[in-house]
């Protein structure tokens, strides 16, 4: 079993340095798609200290819209903060796939508009609903209800 989370245009290192750790852990594929905020080269990994990056599938796709034309039968979750529905209200299964946008600007609305019925929101107060959670949790958050509900595959 493998869910993919993807990254679109991810701007801070520390964040796709923290998922791409959660995605080693759990053996999810990790996209990363570009533009990226920083380099994935084998020396700045190595400096970052991210001595796991050797354990992660990591799939780098051009853009958007060639990661979108390369699974067009995907199913995909858009996690945004204007999803309808909250990340508990679907059964998850194989293969599945979780997107998260940039820090600053998250998913583009197009995208969300074209796709409302699989935008999915963590449900948050009112006070801080302007401001999404930190990207890295967010990511763990879903990940980690879609293991729950398939039993954990493969993790000890």
């Amino acid at each position: 079993m493998s869910f993919h989370i993807v990254l679109v245009e991810p701007e801070i290192p520390q964040n796709t340095g923290n998922i791409a750790r959660t995605c080693a852990a759990t053996n999810t594929t990790l996209h990363l798609v570009k533009p990226l905020g920083f380099s994935i080269d084998e020396k700045s990994v190595r400096r970052a200290g991210l001595d796991y990056w050797r354990y992660v599938d990591v799939v780098v796709h051009d853009s958007l819209m060639a990661f979108l034309g390369e699974f067009p039968n995907a199913r995909m979750f858009l996690s945004t903060t204007h999803g309808d529905r909250i990340y508990t209200d679907f059964k998850y299964k194989d293969g599945d796939m979780f997107l998260f946008g940039r820090e600053t600007a998250g998913l583009p609305q197009e995208l969300i508009s074209e796709n409302r019925d699989s935008a999915i929101r963590i449900p948050m107060s009112e006070n801080t609903r302007l401001r999404s959670l930190n990207l890295a949790n967010s990511v763990n958050i879903v990940l980690f209800e879609a293991l729950r509900q398939n039993g954990f595959p493969e993790l000890l």
